[in-house]
């Protein structure tokens, strides 16, 4: 309960342990300069955001959420050693609390000065400082609520290591700090006038006038986070994270537990693999077998690759769902929502061009300009799932060609100029103009997008609404059947559940496989196929044919290949 009170005297004790144990000189003299901090990590109970309260402060927590927010890295003085102006005398650390604090008199006893120092910038010591902004997830928001957010306050060698879209575990206490926006708004002057402080000596004391004048200023707080440790949420495998980097699948072998290798093992061994996979993940939906295999290809994703040049060549997997109404579109996209362990779900129309990518704004207390993550971003090495694709302002829509391709997010704006990771694959749904798909015309006369934006699509489905005596009744069944909750006999579907797809899928995603010679002949053959009844103009296409369809054949075969765990 009173870890914010005992924290110094831990970080005092690490301290001291660690110069005992040193032999040399010289390292016991470093130690003695540098500021050592305690870390605390797998606190039992994890709590939201929405929980932190005024009785939490100063006990040890665990919060979870997602970063949306960094600030740069600066340095903050942790022990100050100031100089009297009137004596030059020395005096030694004095602990800085998050606002600049000199001492209250000076340590020479001779010396009257109690206002007048001048830090010695060498015999202080900082430390690294970072501010990260996080806020609640969309699965732990309640409905009708605007997310919460709290800042952290990072240290040492805790600084750089959360990022925008990162979901992390933050290890330390809550606190208070003194609201320096407040503070520095101009024209509050907390001090009594001059006309008080006259009548006060003549005799006659009128008091402090107004309330400015009681420094009511300084009662303005703000609850933050100090954090002594951060461990990412995602899914872990071994209880270690292995979403962001190349990991050789041997790696991860060898950090299962047998169980898990059995599991692994059979699982690719398994010949209905696809269906059984589509079943477990899609249990509710009807139907639809090619556009869930085309998701679940999406998951495993193909093989990025960098050239000689050092042009990168994506290795995600664009979906676009079109279709008419009722087609069950937005459930697949829920779905892979609920599912992917880095999934964002946005609506079309509500989504503004900064949303989607980035925003610069302008932080209230520096007052300089930071860079807080759109929806791309917070999808970086996962899915964006987008709806209601077409009802996007043309204008919005152009925000999204750069990340669909280069997979980079560009801003140039109030003098921030930065590249940003967006490497996400997008599932976007439509529907067909006038809300229909009319069968006698092409794919491109029915949708309202523009060529460079289908060009970067690498699947398109066609969901048409058709009546079908065998089909309609099943669909029915299926429905009558949920609302019900007559869910027995579709639980029995399930092969496997959601958290061994999971680790499948982790597990296959860390193949890398290779094109084998027959394998691009076979591409090349079909491409050319595919130019050749593209210019012919006896059959016309629902699109030209570039070499981004190529690019998007390879990318699908490795999918296929990751799928069954092949190393070609």
């Amino acid at each position: 309960m009173q870890f914010f009170r005992l924290y110094p005297y831990l970080c005092r004790a690490l301290q001291i342990v660690t110069v005992d144990h040193c032999k040399e000189a010289i390292d016991k003299q470093r130690l003695h300069k540098k500021e050592l901090y305690v870390s605390f990590e797998n606190v039992a109970t994890r709590h939201k955001v929405r929980e932190l309260t005024a009785d939490k402060i100063g006990t040890l927590l665990r919060i979870a959420g997602q970063v949306v927010r960094t600030h740069p890295v600066h340095p903050e003085l942790c022990r100050g050693t100031f100089v009297c102006d009137e004596c030059s005398t020395l005096t030694k650390n004095i602990e800085q609390q998050f606002r600049y604090t000199q001492p209250n008199h000076c340590s020479n006893p001779g010396c009257t000065n109690r206002t007048r120092f001048q830090l010695d910038v060498h015999k202080s010591s900082f430390v690294d400082f970072q501010k990260v902004r996080i806020q609640e997830t969309q699965g732990e928001l309640p409905r009708g609520s605007i997310p919460r957010s709290v800042e952290v306050i990072l240290r040492g060698e805790c600084v750089e290591s959360a990022h925008p879209g990162d979901r992390c575990d933050f290890t330390g206490t809550l606190i208070v700090i003194p609201d320096v926006s407040q503070l520095s708004t101009p024209g509050l002057r907390a001090e009594a006038s001059n006309r008080n402080r006259g009548k006060a000596v003549g005799g006659e004391a009128d008091g402090l006038m107004g309330l400015k004048a009681l420094g009511v200023r300084d009662l303005n707080y703000k609850l933050a986070f100090l954090a002594c440790n951060i461990s990412a949420t995602n899914p872990k495998f071994g209880g270690k994270d292995y979403s962001h980097e190349d990991v050789d699948p041997s790696v991860l072998w060898d950090s299962m537990t047998d169980e898990e290798r059995n599991k692994m093992r059979g699982m690719s061994k398994d010949q209905h693999i696809v269906k059984n996979l589509i079943n477990s993940l899609f249990p509710s939906i009807y139907g639809h077998i090619e556009v869930k295999q085309g998701v679940l290809l999406m998951l495993f994703g193909g093989v990025p690759k960098r050239t000689d040049e050092g042009t990168t060549l994506r290795g995600d997997i664009n979906v676009c769902l079109v279709g008419d109404p009722s087609t069950a579109k937005s459930q697949v996209l829920k779905r892979v929502e609920e599912f992917a362990p880095r999934a964002v779900y946005t609506s079309g129309k509500a989504s503004t061009a900064a949303g989607l990518t980035a925003a610069v704004v302008k932080d209230e207390e520096s007052f300089e300009f930071v860079i807080e993550a759109g929806a791309l971003m917070l999808a970086d090495n996962g899915v964006c799932c987008i709806d209601e694709f077409d009802k996007m302002d043309p204008k919005d829509q152009v925000a999204i060609h750069e990340a669909m391709e280069q997979q980079t997010i560009s801003i140039t704006k109030a003098g921030v100029k930065a590249t940003l990771n967006a490497r996400t694959s997008i599932l976007a749904a439509a529907n067909p103009i006038g809300g229909r798909y009319d069968r006698s015309r092409s794919l491109r006369q029915n949708i309202q997008l523009s060529a460079p934006i289908m060009s970067r699509f690498d699947l398109f489905f066609v969901l048409v609404d058709e009546s079908n005596e065998i089909i309609d009744y099943a669909i029915a069944r299926r429905i009558l059947d949920t609302h019900r909750q007559l869910i027995e006999d579709i639980a029995d579907t399930n092969v496997y559940t959601v958290a061994d797809i999971q680790q499948y899928i982790m597990f296959a995603r860390c193949f890398k496989p290779k094109i084998g010679d027959e394998a691009a002949q076979v591409l090349v053959d079909e491409y050319k196929r595919l130019r050749l009844r593209d210019c012919s103009g006896a059959t016309q296409s629902s699109w030209r044919i570039t070499v981004r369809q190529l690019e998007s054949l390879v990318r699908l075969s490795e999918a296929l290949a990751k799928l069954h765990c092949e190393k070609t």
